[in-house]
């Protein structure tokens, strides 16, 4: 198969080769769950929305946009002023040249948006700098119900896709890591990531942490998105395989998941070029220090783009989210094409969006 050289694997790498073959010739689901902490409200903290007020629609136009193609919370496309589109596009390209279906999971999501989705009534979590992000029972909550949606959900395909939204996410992640005695450092969605400020943020939150619960952890520095994917990784990976399709914040799930018990034989992280490549994160050593699965990434090949704005991709900005890289991967498997061939649906997805602006 010509797509495999698109793929790099990383820990158990024999796994990765056995999940692939596994899932190449099955049915694709990507479960797309938006939620928010008040994390990023930290100035600084964050490039996902252009000020404190805007970042909280972030998530509900991302899920409007993969459905719609424009947003229906705000009314401008998801893309920067200067053209850098939210990583949804290559989610959106991916996901359509495919034919994947897709469903949207509301856990937590400050915004609702504006198109059918699956409703868990979860509460956004706290700014973990000042306040414990959740209670012990809304993690619970979140834990069953993602249970109750992942077994659902799996049924219903021969691979489920989990893919977030949750603005500020990388911080409450890296907290949970450190929390679980994992020496983390974790990407950001710019190139010049604000580790200190991270790393700050993580360390208040882990003051007068004095608890090995995992859920009571989860609770004082986590997001409700961590333990809903949890959840639903926890059931559905007893049914079908399972592709956590994100960066930072999926090691972060993966941390949580290997204290409450999930089928590692049918888990899998797919992720970009862009995340497994960052020098200021180490999420290749993250997944084989946590758990014994494979991690799948997919250099989508940006930097031959004759957009600016895809190229930035490449440059450090995004770098991942929505599920990009995941879907991507999931794509190519099912088309039989390759990282050239799913270029082409990228930019003819940025032309469409340029044009309309």
């Amino acid at each position: 198969m010509n797509q495999l050289t698109d793929f790099e694997f990383f820990g158990n790498t024999q796994k990765a080769e056995k999940f692939i073959e596994s899932i190449k010739d099955g049915k694709f689901l990507f479960s797309f769950v938006i939620s928010y902490t008040e994390t990023c409200e930290i100035p600084g903290i964050t490039f996902a929305g252009a000020d404190k007020d805007s970042i909280k629609f972030t998530p509900p136009a991302d899920a409007e946009y993969l459905y719609y193609g424009n947003c229906k919370t705000i009314d401008k496309i998801p893309m920067t002023p200067d053209g850098k589109p939210t990583p949804a596009l290559l989610t959106k390209a991916a996901l359509e040249s495919a034919s994947i279906p897709h469903i949207v999971i509301n856990a937590g999501s400050k915004v609702a948006p504006q198109l059918p989705f699956i409703q868990t009534d979860l509460t956004p979590g706290k700014n973990i700098s000042v306040n414990p992000g959740m209670t012990d029972s809304q993690v619970a909550k979140a834990v069953d119900f993602g249970r109750i949606v992942g077994r659902t959900l799996a049924s219903m395909t021969d691979c489920l896709l989990i893919g977030e939204s949750i603005p500020g996410g990388t911080t409450t992640a890296l907290a949970v890591m450190r929390a679980f005695g994992h020496k983390a450092q974790v990407s950001s969605s710019i190139p010049n990531n604000p580790v200190i400020l991270k790393n700050q943020i993580a360390s208040m939150a882990l003051e007068n942490l004095e608890t090995d619960n995992p859920y009571s952890i989860i609770a004082k520095v986590g997001d409700p998105m961590i333990p809903f994917v949890t959840g639903m990784l926890s059931a559905a990976s007893e049914i079908n395989p399972v592709m956590l399709a994100g960066g930072t914040q999926m090691t972060a799930v993966l941390s949580f998941a290997s204290k409450i018990g999930f089928n590692e034989k049918n888990t899998a992280i797919g992720t970009t070029s862009y995340i497994t490549g960052d020098s200021t994160a180490n999420f290749k050593d993250l997944v084989s220090e946590i758990a014994d699965i494979p991690a799948i990434a997919v250099n989508p090949g940006l930097e031959n783009s004759k957009f600016p704005g895809l190229r930035a991709f490449s440059e450090g900005f995004a770098k991942e989210g929505v599920g990009a890289g995941g879907s991507i991967i999931s794509s190519i498997l099912k088309t039989r094409n390759d990282s050239s061939k799913f270029l082409e649906f990228a930019e003819k997805e940025y032309h469409r969006i340029f044009t309309s602006l």
